[in-house]
């Protein structure tokens, strides 16, 4: 079996832990592995021997990271696909199936899973994908339902021609969007509805000729997009989609392309504590709760509070007195929230994409391929950064045109070249880079490289660079 993982998203449901640059996929509940490692382990045990991972190129090395540091479920084999820019999940499991078919997989039962969803009993989901993938080999288009367990309003529904009945696919009737209060109350009494969990079971030629009937000019796309990929710094393991053909996808969900128009879509009835951890309502029901209904994530304190879930990255939280609150305590931000409103958090994010705020997207912390930088202060006309370098790694060659740059060695060596000029920096020494100037930095030792860098200028923010040459493959300017 094939698995294909969806991992995406805009950082917006969970902020201020998800963001634009480090979205829901790489999130962690509690001390566990993150949501995309859990994704992959639970692939690999239901029986997947290759994986596919579909995702944006702004976060191919996090993903190939994050695979290899897992300590259990690797997948034998792994490849990702890089989406030069979101267009929805139907391009994305079209290009996915068309990499498959040229891989000589056309007929292989493809799982596809979105990479930030929980799964409790990963033994009954293992059952449930054994059972899509016989129905997928015999041609079927196999959807994942579950049985609701409240009227929930969040979530889109599966109507079925009956109630399903053990491991036997079920009809599907039609597609209902998230409904109200009501209507979803109505649906439970039913019986033969379940929640469209957004996982799914065919065969790569089985969804291509469904793509190629009811979305031609996704299949189209999504054909050229691949057959013109390129491989991302020289790695046969990332394969960079074709910018140009992918864009000309239209953006729309699988659901809308194929399942609500292809005959003979069926869906199995899962049981298997299945969560989409799509608001910080959710997450909290991930916790063991206390006898006053309270959950809990690192140093937290709680006197006189009820149904709050308070958590805390960094430094001691106390909380006094809540109730039906979420306390969500992050390096460089704080949310404080009613528990029934964490799906309005989005209209946090918004708010400070439109006023420019860099909390939107970035952490304090900034994963990148060469190491992390740490932002330790910022004010008008400077910036204070703790930078990491991974052994034998080099950012980019780059310039900037508003600022100044002074690095200081606080361990390991430092290579670094200012307009040409080439020279070792130790620790307890320092140099400057001046505005204008091409320069980069190198660890040529092998222990990690660690300098504080003060920016100093009319402007410090971190859209200005323009980059000469990189080893990671990353755009120009």
């Amino acid at each position: 079996m094939l698995a294909v993982i969806l991992s995406g998203g805009s950082g917006t449901r969970l902020w201020p832990v998800s963001r634009e640059a480090l979205p829901k996929p790489f999130m962690r509940i509690g001390d566990g592995p993150s949501l995309l490692q859990r994704t992959v382990a639970r692939a690999t045990r239901a029986g997947a021997e290759r994986c596919v991972i579909v995702t944006n190129k702004e976060y191919s090395f996090r993903t190939s990271e994050e695979v290899e540091t897992m300590r259990a479920g690797a997948p034998a084999s792994l490849q990702l696909l890089l989406e030069p820019i979101g267009r929805n999940t139907a391009p994305a499991i079209g290009a996915a199936a068309l990499w498959a078919e040229a891989n000589g997989l056309r007929d292989e039962p493809m799982l596809v899973l979105p990479a930030d969803h929980l799964i409790q009993d990963e033994a009954r989901f293992a059952q449930a994908a054994a059972r899509a993938a016989e129905l997928a080999r015999a041609g079927r288009i196999v959807l994942f339902g579950i049985r609701p367990t409240m009227p929930e309003t969040g979530f889109g529904y599966i109507e079925c021609d009956a109630p399903p009945a053990g491991d036997e696919p079920a009809a599907v009737r039609r597609f209902v969007e998230k409904p109200d209060a009501a209507t979803a109350a109505a649906y439970l009494a039913a019986g033969n509805y379940l929640w469209n969990s957004g996982m799914f079971c065919f065969t790569p030629a089985t969804i291509l000729a469904a793509l190629g009937e009811h979305a031609p000019a996704v299949l189209a796309a999504a054909r050229k997009a691949v057959s013109q990929a390129t491989l991302e710094a020289k790695s046969a393991q990332r394969l960079e989609l074709d910018k140009v053909s992918f864009a000309q996808s239209p953006d729309i969900s699988i659901d809308y392309a194929v399942m609500e128009k292809a005959d003979g879509v069926v869906v199995l009835a899962g049981d298997f504590g299945w969560s989409d951890i799509g608001s910080w309502k959710a997450v909290a029901q991930e916790f063991d709760a206390d006898a006053q209904g309270n959950t809990t994530s690192g140093d937290v304190l709680l006197a006189d509070c009820r149904n709050t879930h308070v958590q805390s990255e960094d430094r001691l939280v106390a909380a006094v007195g809540l109730n039906d609150v979420v306390v969500v305590d992050t390096a460089d931000a704080l949310l404080v929230c009613d528990r029934n409103a964490t799906q309005r958090v989005k209209e946090v994010v918004a708010e400070l994409k439109r006023r420019g705020h860099e909390a939107h997207k970035l952490h304090r912390t900034v994963a990148r391929p060469w190491g992390t930088y740490t932002t330790l202060q910022e004010g008008p006309r400077f910036k204070i950064k703790r930078i990491e370098v991974k052994p034998g790694a080099s950012l980019s060659l780059q310039m900037h045109h508003h600022r100044s740059e002074h690095w200081v060695v606080v361990s390991g060596t430092a290579k670094v070249a200012i307009d040409g000029r080439d020279a070792l920096v130790a620790p307890n020494e320092s140099t400057y880079v001046p505005v204008g100037a091409k320069h980069r930095l190198e660890n040529p030792g092998k222990v990690p490289l660690v300098m504080i860098e003060v920016q100093c200028g009319d402007y410090v923010g971190e859209d200005d660079i323009v980059r000469f040459d990189d080893k990671y493959g990353r755009t120009p300017g």
